[in-house]
């Protein structure tokens, strides 16, 4: 897989999307180092800014940085599964209950259209994380709190991480894709005590298809 850098940011912008492109895909693989040197001339860049993007990518708790040893992609035992969802419940379901009292029709609309792209996405084989990503988000943009949104951002990231590592059954995301409906009906209807139940039965799914792999 070739990595471009993308346009319109600064490099040191440019130099993060792509490190953590490369880490959430599963190209550099959970227990992998990272080699610097090999990365920056990929990417056709110094080795400074790339640390810069290491060390932002470690801050995100997407790589380790080990003393004389560089940076690697942490490998995540059930215990950390346990803990990870934990927190992306208890700040998910919250968006879901102030998506449902703030929502807009535009919010619905968009949140419709990505569940379309993502049904249409499933019948060619693909389940783009990307486009589970723009679903999460644009419940977030309708629960308007952008320090919720931040943090499950990065949470997020740390689950596409440990997903990358797996295969995932078709029938766990057909049922996500589910969730992701019976969610916009909730917020149409603003039941916030409804739009929790569905994210938290929906993120308990996601959590136990990581730790079983079914």
């Amino acid at each position: 897989m070739s990595v471009d850098l993308p346009v319109h940011t600064s490099l040191a912008g440019q130099t993060v999307t792509a490190l953590r492109e490369l880490v959430l895909t599963g190209e550099i693989a959970a227990g992998e180092r990272v080699n610097e040197v090999g990365l920056a001339q990929r990417l056709g860049i110094s080795r400074g800014p790339l640390r810069e993007a290491i060390r932002h990518l470690a801050s995100e708790g997407l790589l380790v940085l080990t003393p004389n040893r560089g940076a690697h992609v942490p490998v995540v035992d059930d215990m950390d599964v346990h803990a990870l969802f934990e927190l992306r419940s208890a700040l998910e379901c919250a968006a879901a209950r102030l998506a449902a009292e703030r929502r807009t029709d535009d919010d619905l609309t968009r949140m419709r259209q990505v569940s379309a792209a993502s049904r249409a996405a499933f019948t060619t084989g693909e389940f783009p994380y990307r486009l589970d990503l723009a679903f999460h988000k644009a419940l977030l943009d309708a629960a308007r709190s952008p320090l919720v949104a931040e943090q499950v951002r990065l949470a997020q990231q740390r689950v596409i991480l440990l997903r990358a590592a797996k295969e995932v059954a078709f029938s766990h995301e057909r049922a996500s894709m589910d969730d992701h409906d019976t969610l916009i009906d909730a917020l149409e209807a603003q039941d916030a005590d409804r739009a929790a139940q569905v994210m938290s039965t929906h993120l308990d799914r996601v959590r136990d298809q990581l730790l079983t792999g079914r």
